[in-house]
C-alpha cells in the first residue's frame, strides 16, 4: 500500500490546457530542496518540462530556500532533472515534436517518502475553450445546488 501526500497542485494547468495523458516522474533533488518540499514550500505555476539532450528537465518551478540550510541552500528556480524510464522519454520525445503539445506539471507529491511529479501532456486552450469550460462548470454547480435543495425540501 503506497502512501501519497500531495504537496502542490497546478490549478492553472487544467484551466489553460486540455490534458491528454499523464505520467509520473521522480525528481533529482538536493537535501535542502526535499526539506522545503516536505514543508510545503513549492509553487508549480508557470513551470513546464523541457527536453534537453534526450533528458527531461523541470523548468521554472519554485522551491523556496530552506531556512536552516545556511550556506548549503539551493537556487529556488533551478532546473531539476526528471526521472522516467527511457521508453517513456522516447515516447514523450515523439509526442512533444507534434505541434501544440507541451508537458506541464500537474501536481507534486510525496509517495512512500520520495518526491514525485505528475506530468500532463497538454494542448493549449484558446480563450473560447476556457470560457466554455467555465460555463460548463458553473452549470454543473448550479444543477447540483438546485437538485440538492429540492431533495432537502422533499424530506
Amino acid at each position: 500500500m503506497s502512501h501519497v501526500k500531495v504537496i502542490a497542485t497546478n490549478k492553472k494547468a487544467r484551466h489553460d490546457y486540455f490534458i491528454e495523458d499523464s505520467y509520473e516522474a521522480g525528481l533529482v533533488l538536493t537535501g535542502s530542496e526535499i526539506k522545503s518540499i516536505r514543508a510545503g514550500q513549492v509553487n508549480l505555476r508557470d513551470s513546464y518540462a523541457a527536453l534537453q539532450d534526450n533528458e527531461l528537465w523541470l523548468v521554472n518551478s519554485h522551491i523556496a530556500p530552506y531556512k536552516q540550510a545556511s550556506y548549503q541552500n539551493h537556487e529556488p528556480r533551478r532546473q531539476r532533472k526528471l526521472l522516467l524510464h527511457r521508453r517513456e522519454i522516447n515516447r514523450l520525445i515523439g509526442k512533444l515534436q507534434e505541434k501544440g503539445l507541451t508537458l506541464i506539471p500537474l501536481q507534486l507529491y510525496l509517495k512512500n517518502g520520495l518526491a514525485k511529479v505528475e506530468l500532463g501532456l497538454g494542448r493549449g486552450k484558446k480563450q473560447y475553450d476556457k470560457r466554455q469550460t467555465m460555463r460548463e462548470r458553473d452549470d454543473r454547480r448550479r444543477i447540483s445546488r438546485s437538485l440538492g435543495r429540492r431533495v432537502k425540501g422533499v424530506e
